[in-house]
């Protein structure tokens, strides 16, 4: 189990910002408890310890929110998002993957079923995962990239989108890309973009 020795009032704020529910210890000795996707984070005098399935990327935002300051405090936090999505039928089952990575560092990823989609409904649907994840973990800037590129190419303006479905999720998804600082997007051939890949058909398996 993960432990971060931290000034625990600044942990529970960081998370809370994150969307975390928080509510009271169970013990004495816990000051609160946390949840956030899939981890637990525990709260004692001067450390919070972290339980659940996947406590790395709670891990990773504490480390980076409380102790990761850049010796430039004015540089921005740019991450590198990788997503892609996939349907077995299209439409039929469908997954998505995601995978967030700062200078060269894996910072989370992940991967779900998404119920019954279309191929290019997962790619958006994966798309705004991985920005909804990267404002969670406090990133100023994006660079995006994709293998579909009927999906950039529509964030971009140069194809229109016909299907309203696909028209929402485009709205989101500029919406999420706005609201950082700086960011691009770019369609990469499959084999970068191969670890979300593997995640998405990963979470086949384990749906």
């Amino acid at each position: 189990m993960p432990v971060i020795e931290c000034d625990v009032a600044a942990a529970r704020e960081v998370l809370e910002r994150a969307g975390a529910s928080v509510e009271d210890g169970n013990t004495e000795y816990e000051l609160w408890r946390a949840e956030l996707d899939d981890a637990v984070a525990v709260a004692y005098d001067d450390k919070v310890v972290l339980q659940g399935k996947r406590p790395a990327d709670v891990e990773a935002l504490l480390r980076r929110e409380l102790h990761g300051e850049s010796e430039d405090a004015d540089a921005p936090a740019e991450a590198e998002c990788y997503f892609d999505g996939a349907s077995r039928g299209n439409p039929g089952p469908a997954a998505i993957g995601w995978v967030i990575t700062e200078d060269g560092r894996v910072v989370t990823e992940g991967g779900e079923r998404i119920g019954r989609a279309t191929n290019n409904q997962a790619e958006y649907e994966a798309l705004i995962k991985v920005l909804e994840t990267a404002r969670q973990f406090g990133f100023d800037a994006v660079d995006v990239n994709g293998d579909s590129q009927l999906i950039v190419r529509q964030i971009k303006g140069t194809y229109d989108v016909n299907d309203p479905d696909l028209r929402e999720k485009r709205v989101r998804a500029v919406e999420l890309l706005s609201a950082f600082d700086d960011w691009a997007i770019r369609h990469v051939p499959r084999g970068v973009n191969e670890r979300a890949d593997e995640l998405a058909n990963e979470a086949f398996e384990d749906g």
